[in-house]
């Protein structure tokens, strides 16, 4: 019997899976995806009483299967819903081999090839740019509307109102994945919605635990699929590198009981070393594959963090011209927030924080602000001011593990 977390990775892997072997046999996207979570829902019950089924993903086709042919069934069009029901659906679909075994030939699963289609489905050039990310995000990375609210520092009745939008504008689109030229046009969406997906792995915006592995690992999975498909793009290379050279250390992020460590106190010799060397290689490669972009050069950062033995070995005026570069191509305010503790490293806490500082109307609630700003403060000698920091970042945080590392910050810094 598995823990009820376990399972829950388990869904998580599998879901744009299922939805995408759905969308594939039957098309209609949005009665496919509440199909899908019907059968999460129902998985979620069963699974940790009793047990998780031999092939789970083969379980939950078939009930989402048998969800979605219902929902079709009642629909007020109901015969014409049933005749193209029965056309799409094979006759043996509630009992043949799910859509999860090796292609014939040897070729990929279909299983990973509906995945890589549902992301580039998602990503449809009908839809707005927001709106690809947001219900990529929804339908492949299996985050909740919150969760990409808060990615996207907007409410999340306003992300709701996104992702319906977005179902409806694709209703009917082709389950294929694009031509070269179409693909190439939905490629920068793409890569976004696996950083971002990467990024909620890492570090979880939400919740009891720090690291949702399972989200982190099918980001990186996701991402080497599509340099498969594109070997040559830097962009694509880029992304995998900072993925591993950032996923690298996280043995070493959690102490013995959960508790965050931040990277300066790391222990380096816990980090994969073998992941810092494919990335490293891969960084380097990028940075041949054309004119250096947003990707290329934070895994170039990366790459300085993870090569140095000790953390007073950082090259860190090396990171800061590269977070000079970075802002350059794109200013984003986190990309700025991590110049600022780079300007910190180089030049002062005085000057980091003067560069926090100006990014306070665009971070405005954002508790990683107010974390950095706790942190420049303790360096610059204002303990009063950290400590006041360091609460303020742990009331706006939803993560507990962050919350409770930025409490005992700021409890050693006194009344």
């Amino acid at each position: 019997m598995r823990r009820t977390s376990e399972v829950e990775d388990l869904l998580r892997l599998h879901a744009p899976q299922v939805l995408g072997a759905l969308v594939r046999r039957y098309g209609h996207f949005d009665p496919a995806e509440d199909a899908v979570q019907e059968a999460l829902l129902a998985a979620a019950r069963q699974w940790p009483e009793q047990g998780v089924p031999d092939n789970p993903r083969g379980w939950l086709i078939r009930v989402a299967s048998r969800r979605l042919v219902d929902r079709l069934r009642s629909d007020e069009a109901r015969r014409a819903r049933e005749e193209t029901a029965a056309a799409l659906t094979p006759r043996d679909a509630f009992t043949a081999p799910p859509p999860d075994e090796p292609a014939a030939g040897g070729g990929r699963a279909p299983s990973e090839d509906d995945t890589l289609t549902l992301l580039f489905l998602c990503c449809h050039p009908e839809l707005a740019p927001a709106a690809q990310i947001a219900l990529t995000l929804r339908a492949v990375g299996g985050l909740t509307t919150a969760e990409i609210a808060r990615a996207h520092l907007v409410p999340e009745a306003t992300m709701a109102q996104r992702i319906s939008r977005a179902k409806r504008r694709i209703r009917g689109a082709a389950f294929v994945q694009p031509g070269p030229a179409d693909r190439d046009g939905r490629l920068g969406a793409v890569l976004q919605v696996l950083y971002l997906i990467f990024n909620e792995g890492y570090t979880a915006t939400s919740g009891r635990a720090l690291h949702r592995a399972e989200l982190a690992r099918e980001a990186i999975r996701l991402t080497r699929s599509v340099r498969r498909l594109l070997p040559r793009d830097g962009a694509v290379t880029g992304l995998l590198a900072l993925m591993l050279l950032t996923d690298a250390r996280s043995a070493a992020r959690t102490g013995p009981d959960g508790e965050l460590v931040p990277l300066d106190e790391q222990d380096r010799t816990r980090w994969d070393r073998a992941a810092v060397t494919e990335g490293t290689a891969l960084v380097e490669e990028a940075l041949h594959e054309g004119p250096a972009g947003p990707y290329q050069v934070q895994a170039a950062i990366a790459a300085l963090h993870d090569e140095a033995p000790r953390t007073e070995d950082t090259d860190w005026p090396q990171i800061l011209a590269l977070y000079d570069v970075l802002v350059r191509l794109a200013p984003e305010p986190m990309a700025e927030l991590g110049r600022a503790v780079a300007v910190a490293m180089v030049h002062g806490p005085a000057a980091g924080l003067a560069e926090a500082d100006a990014l306070a109307d665009r971070l405005a609630g954002n508790h990683r602000l107010d974390a950095v700003r706790a942190h420049l403060l303790e360096r610059a000698g204002d303990p009063a001011g950290a400590r006041a920091a360091y609460l303020a970042a742990a009331a706006a945080t939803l993560s507990l593990p962050e919350a409770r590392y930025l409490r005992g910050r700021a409890d050693r810094l006194g009344g």
